[in-house]
């Protein structure tokens, strides 16, 4: 909604310059055409009425110059004296003049010159006279461009209105798919123009997209089938071969080992068909899961990584916490940050605190630069340090895992020592 009204608004922001940029361009060429041709009229009346006057005066030296029309005076060459000053030494043409008349205001005027036969002429013309008619032209002009700003704005909002119509259709259409849950065809409803073609580019890409959404759903079925069933034959096989009496101590422990990696795998096939399939799914009958319990069995899983290096884990439960979350989801998001911990520590201790809403992974590992603390998350992205190894999915997992259930989930360096700190929030 927000980028239509952008583009909307630049649609009526273009259509209202565009109004108002050809108005002052009508404006100005008129006050210019029509001070050229006014002066142009000028200043041909004004020679052609000094050229009849001195011609005037030369055929009958008795009568005089002037008339109810024009402001004449003539001179001979030797009285010209008896003229203003500033006109005494102009040749014939039309001159712009500026002075100060009786009352002291300053006089615009054009006076044209003609000297003829020993006679001289002058011709004045006032242009003062016509600066109230040129002012009335201009505010005319400023009120007509005005006006067409205005006109120029209301036709932008009804273009745009119309042009956008078909556009906020389509968007109509495309919510209405959401809502329904399946994509209908598009490009019978508009006209083969433009937005018909975009409906029609729509409708293609909706096809490519569901039918690649349904070989994804298809391909998830079959390996979450494929896959249970092997993890199911091992996982009864290895409780049959638990309940047999001639089991030895070091058979039992390899087989509990094998029990542990399959529930993992099963855990971890659950929690990637949430991921790829982005459901949220609760516990059976509404139960919740408890947290201490949760990283107590992964503790357990992960001790085999210690691989004799003098690590003690620790789990603190400080209080009870349980989330409406599967038990397989938050032992996968678990088993990721105890096992990089484990990896990643050489000596020390890795101890899990559950309480207060959360969960923390504390090692004393080489820890982690603080500007890499987010970009750990992103797929692909391996740690630096004693036993760094894998492909960086771990985390990246983890992320999608806690985005999907709205857990924040973060890591940052421990500031007493060497070591990092990962922690969940739950919601």
């Amino acid at each position: 909604m927000q980028s239509r009204r952008k583009l909307r608004f630049r649609l009526v922001l273009s259509f209202a310059l565009f109004g108002f940029g050809l108005s002052v361009l009508f404006a100005a060429a008129s006050l210019y055409v029509r001070a050229k041709v006014e002066e142009q009229l000028v200043v041909s009346a004004l020679q052609h009425d000094v050229d009849q006057a001195v011609d005037k005066v030369i055929a009958h030296p008795g009568q005089p110059a002037n008339s109810e029309l024009i402001e004449a005076w003539m001179w001979s060459d030797r009285t010209i004296y008896k003229a203003p000053l500033a006109w005494q030494n102009l040749a014939s043409g039309v001159y712009d003049m500026h002075d100060v008349d009786e009352q002291g205001r300053l006089r615009h005027y054009k006076l044209a010159v003609r000297r003829k036969d020993g006679i001289i002429g002058f011709v004045r013309y006032d242009v003062s006279r016509e600066e109230l008619g040129k002012r009335q032209l201009v505010t005319s002009l400023i009120a007509v461009v005005l006006l067409f700003s205005l006109l120029s704005l209301a036709i932008g909002l009804w273009l745009s209105r119309k042009v956008l119509k078909p556009v906020s259709q389509l968007a109509n259409r495309l919510r209405d798919f959401r809502k329904a849950g399946k994509a209908e065809p598009l490009a019978q409803h508009f006209a083969d123009d433009e937005v018909g073609e975009l409906a029609h580019a729509l409708d293609e890409y909706a096809a490519r997209l569901t039918a690649m959404v349904e070989r994804d759903r298809e391909f998830n079925s079959d390996v979450s089938h494929e896959l249970r069933t092997p993890l199911a034959v091992i996982a009864s096989t290895t409780e049959l071969l638990q309940g047999s009496p001639d089991l030895t101590p070091k058979l039992a422990e390899r087989l509990k080992r094998i029990e542990r990696a399959s529930r993992q795998a099963t855990e971890l096939i659950e929690a990637l068909l949430l991921l790829s399939r982005a459901e949220r799914r609760g516990p059976t009958r509404g139960e919740t899961t408890e947290v201490a319990r949760v990283a107590a069995d992964v503790i357990e899983s992960q001790r085999p990584q210690v691989r004799g290096k003098p690590i003690e884990i620790e789990l603190d439960a400080r209080e009870p916490l349980s989330v409406n979350a599967p038990a397989s989801v938050l032992s996968v998001a678990l088993t990721n940050l105890i096992g990089n911990a484990i990896k990643y520590t050489l000596e020390g201790t890795v101890r899990v605190e559950v309480g207060a809403g959360r969960v923390e992974v504390i090692d004393t590992g080489p820890g982690i630069k603080p500007e890499d603390a987010e970009r750990l998350f992103q797929r692909g992205v391996r740690g630096e340090g004693a036993g760094g190894s894998g492909a960086g999915l771990g985390l990246a997992i983890v992320r999608r895992l806690c985005e999907l259930y709205g857990w924040d989930v973060s890591m940052r360096p421990r500031t007493d020592t060497n070591g990092a700190i990962a922690s969940i929030v739950f919601a």
